[in-house]
């Protein structure tokens, strides 16, 4: 069974750089044909779809975020991880990483960031 952990500060101050750890279990990151990716969902809005990593390490960046945003992985711990710059109060959200294999199969439970001074 493959778990998905969504782990990092909950709070971030506007201007500094929010950064969430999603660890795996029951599954290596680097299986051919996985997408391990990040999402999002402000306070009363839909998903918004942010970056991914796929199993051979390259990624790919929503159009909107690509100009702060940063996904890296550690193969040796089986995590990924997302760094998004320069955050302001609207990149407030629940972030969830979830595995792509066609659609999205596994997801975290999710982890709440607000961005307040």
């Amino acid at each position: 069974q493959v778990q998905l952990q969504e782990s990092g500060p909950g709070l971030v101050k506007p201007s500094q750089t929010l950064s969430l750890t999603c660890t795996v279990s029951g599954g290596s990151i680097t299986t051919s044909g996985y997408h391990w990716t990040w999402i999002r969902q402000p306070p009363g809005k839909g998903l918004e779809w942010i970056g991914v990593t796929a199993y051979d390490g390259s990624t790919y960046y929503s159009s909107a975020l690509v100009s702060r945003t940063s996904i890296s992985r550690d193969t040796s711990k089986n995590q990924f991880s997302l760094q998004l710059r320069s955050v302001t109060p609207e990149d407030t959200a629940v972030y969830y990483c979830a595995r792509k294999f066609g659609a999205f199969d596994y997801w975290g439970q999710g982890t709440q960031v607000t961005v307040s001074s």
